[in-house]
């Protein structure tokens, strides 16, 4: 069984300070900017194909999210995946309204085929991204996360990423050393729906912790070639801190989520309790983040 430290996550996050490439909705930029900045992240918001990828090469990592995707955007995309990729830097796909139309679909389906480091999205989504299921209702799920989980282990075997999956309990799912392993991690608010933005700034947080995870490994450059090659079985200590990195990003924001309902009368109170929260979580919090690990069973099978 893989063996998480929480508190050792969040300590090389707070020392590292990330720079995080955000190509995202841009209903949720400012949120997200400021969730990644209340964590000790530095948010830097370039999405212009002019320019995306040659920043791609200087961020820590980068968030793809085609919630109100622009033309612009979506060829921003394509450049920081090509070099995040020849560069080894992590980068997160957040497959909005995958299924929901066409278009939207087929761009989400060819971003997952380059094999982002991470997916994160809600049951229906992941269900969907699979091609197991149709989609929620736009952003909405209508899918539950335990039946969406044999769905998200084939994901994660087939793109190699780690795939989280949202809800009022999230689950992580990796396949590492040919067993698929799922930590649920229990928190959060019914606030927290109600929020623009918390789903979305969810994505950039796993790419700043994953960007942390990366600069604590000994050889990081090796590991990620060897990922970003297609190489989707990766084994040893490198797939276990991406995993660690993922769930830690998901712990981080259940433990604040819970936090920011003190005293929170509405909404409107509850997101700004949140983002205080955010940067007053600690590595010993984390630690003490209601969470419990799996793996699943070989006979769970995948449902169309």
């Amino acid at each position: 069984m893989v063996d998480f430290d929480l508190r050792s996550a969040n300590a090389r996050l707070r020392a590292s300070n990330p720079l995080i490439q955000c190509i995202t909705n841009t209903v949720v930029q400012q949120f997200s900017a400021n969730v990644l900045l209340a964590l000790g992240a530095s948010p830097a918001m370039l999405d212009h194909e002019a320019d995306a990828g040659q920043f791609a090469g200087i961020a820590s990592g980068v968030l793809i999210n085609f919630g109100t995707a622009s033309n612009h955007q979506l060829l921003a995309a394509d450049a920081a995946i090509d070099v995040a990729n020849a560069a080894g830097k992590p980068w997160v796909l957040d497959p909005v309204s995958v299924g929901a139309v066409d278009f939207r679909t087929s761009r989400i389906r060819r971003a997952a085929a380059d094999h982002p480091t991470a997916i994160r999205g809600n049951a229906s989504e992941i269900a969907a991204l699979a091609g197991v299921g149709l989609g929620g209702r736009g952003v909405d799920s209508t899918d539950e996360v335990d039946a969406v989980l044999p769905a998200a282990a084939q994901l994660s075997r087939t793109t190699g990423a780690i795939v989280a999956v949202s809800g009022p309990t999230d689950a992580v799912v990796a396949h590492i050393d040919g067993t698929d392993h799922v930590a649920r991690i229990d928190g959060g608010h019914e606030f927290m729906p109600l929020v623009i933005g918390t789903g979305c700034s969810l994505g950039a947080v796993t790419v700043a912790y994953l960007a942390a995870a990366r600069s604590g490994l000994a050889d990081p450059d090796a590991d990620a070639s060897a990922v970003n090659a297609g190489e989707h079985t990766t084994d040893g200590g490198a797939a276990s801190a991406r995993f660690e990195a993922v769930v830690a990003a998901h712990a981080h924001f259940a433990v604040a989520g819970e936090l920011a309902a003190d005293g929170a009368k509405g909404p409107g109170s509850y997101s700004v309790n949140f983002l205080d929260a955010l940067h007053a979580v600690t590595g010993d919090q984390l630690a003490q983040a209601r969470m419990s690990l799996s793996t699943l069973d070989a006979g769970e099978s995948v449902q169309a």
